[in-house]
């Protein structure tokens, strides 16, 4: 049986599926809790699967907004319940979930439960917002370390979302094992600690996950982390005995741009075949199980259309054959 590409299809913290805990999303009417009378979540999953092609449900589990004014979302949305507690953060970065909060966990819970009780999905995903606001848990942290004192913020921090990864795992696996749970942390394994609170090590080894898909998104040429020594330090992550598999999300936004977080590597991206280049790389690796795509608007919106882009999309056809 030819084996079905993956998509991933985007389920913000406002909802672009019928759900009865979030209000529908604005990017389908232009307005967040206005019903667009067409579930468009079904229709996708219809197309999709008789293209032999999977999808898996995106989410953003703690971002509520990347608005930062609350009268933007609907009255349905059940973030409102939370505006008297200290378990949301609204700053100029948008509206947050608190991510100790206990509440905020279950909310998430439910709604994993709710996409895969209604809808004929192959995979849950989360994307690699976990902390935003570094002052949100100052409460909770507080309050613990009164019985806790020797538990560093950052263990704390690391403790929380370990919680809810591990329970999201758990959950899925006790509903569909065949659901694929995956996330996609930043490519920077430091940066994950350092600032998301994200712990892949954890995560990788403790199998609470199926996939890890770090964002690399990095040329052969960057001045500071090259994408192949990037990729060899998430796999020297994984465990001999780990079931978890590694599929790369690579950058094809900076097909024919400069990329000027690059340093002296810049200018790379202006090739016409790094995709290729860095596919062909994966490939040869004993480890290697696929790689993902960033994103889809610069595959088929025309708007980003150019002789580079084109190019690399033949590329990428050929080598997937």
């Amino acid at each position: 049986m030819r084996k079905r590409r993956a998509v991933k299809r985007e389920v913000l913290p406002d909802a672009i599926y019928n759900s009865k805990i979030f209000p529908y999303s604005y990017t389908l009417t232009g307005v967040e809790g206005k019903n667009p009378g067409f579930d468009y979540l079904e229709y996708f999953i219809k197309k999709a699967h008789q293209k032999k092609i999977k999808v898996h449900a995106w989410i953003n589990p703690y971002r509520i907004s990347s608005k930062s004014d609350i009268k933007t979302l609907s009255k349905d949305n059940p973030a409102l319940q939370f505006l008297d507690t200290e378990n949301i953060s609204i700053s100029d970065k948008g509206i947050y979930y608190d991510p100790t909060s206990e509440l905020v966990k279950q909310l998430i819970e439910k709604q994993v439960l709710e996409i895969m009780n209604n809808y004929d999905i192959d995979g849950i995903h989360f994307d690699d917002y976990f902390y935003v606001d570094y002052e949100i848990d100052n409460t909770e942290y507080n309050k613990y370390i009164e019985n806790n004192p020797n538990i560093s913020r950052e263990s704390y921090r690391l403790m929380h979302t370990n919680d809810l990864i591990k329970r999201v795992g758990k959950l899925i696996k006790e509903q569909n094992n065949d659901i694929i749970f995956s996330i996609a942390p930043d490519g920077n394994i430091n940066n994950n600690y350092k600032y998301h609170y994200a712990d892949v090590k954890t995560w990788l080894n403790e199998e609470y996950i199926d996939v890890i898909m770090p964002q690399l998104y990095y040329g052969f040429d960057n001045q500071y982390l090259p994408f192949v020594k990037s990729y060899n330090l998430w796999n020297d992550l994984i465990k001999e005995e780990s079931s978890v598999r590694i599929v790369p999300v690579l950058a094809f936004y900076k097909v024919g741009s400069v990329d000027n977080n690059a340093g002296t590597g810049k200018n790379e991206w202006l090739e016409k075949d790094i995709i290729r280049k860095q596919i062909l790389f994966l490939k040869d690796d004993t480890n290697y199980y696929g790689f993902g795509l960033f994103r889809y608007d610069y595959l088929f919106n025309e708007k980003f259309s150019n002789d580079i882009i084109i190019n690399e999309l033949k590329n990428i056809r050929t080598l997937c054959k």
